[in-house]
């Protein structure tokens, strides 16, 4: 059965960095991709990022540049480094894991599994 257990939310300033990351277990597909995604009060869930396990990475226009997805098989976690945070980066955050490469093409933005999620909160 595979778990997501988030962990590293809070609240910065504007301009802030925060490193959010997830301890993962019982994803054993041989490919498989994982990713964070965001859903604010009153609108659309967004996937941040997504990286494949070969390590291919994409990310969503309104983070590029400023978040970083990465993946480490050895210690089961996934993390995500956000610089230079803006308020509308305000939202909960939710760790995913899907064996369908669709997630990680973006063809499709329901992951199997996710997380419980952990509240990124940037004040201006």
């Amino acid at each position: 059965q595979v778990q997501l257990v988030e962990s590293g939310g809070g609240s910065v300033q504007s301009g802030g960095s925060l490193r959010l990351s997830c301890v993962y277990s019982g994803v054993t597909y041989r490919s498989y991709c994982m990713g964070w995604f965001r859903q604010a009060p009153g609108k659309e869930r967004e996937v941040v990022a997504r990286i494949h396990s070969s390590g291919a990475a994409n990310y969503a226009d309104s983070v590029k540049g400023r978040f970083t997805i990465s993946l480490d098989k050895n210690k089961n976690t996934l993390d995500l480094q956000m610089n230079n945070l803006k308020p509308e980066d305000t939202a909960m955050y939710y760790c995913a894991a899907d064996p369908r490469v669709l997630f990680c093409t973006g063809a499709a933005n329901e992951p199997n599994f996710r997380g419980q999620g952990t509240q990124v909160t940037v004040s201006s």
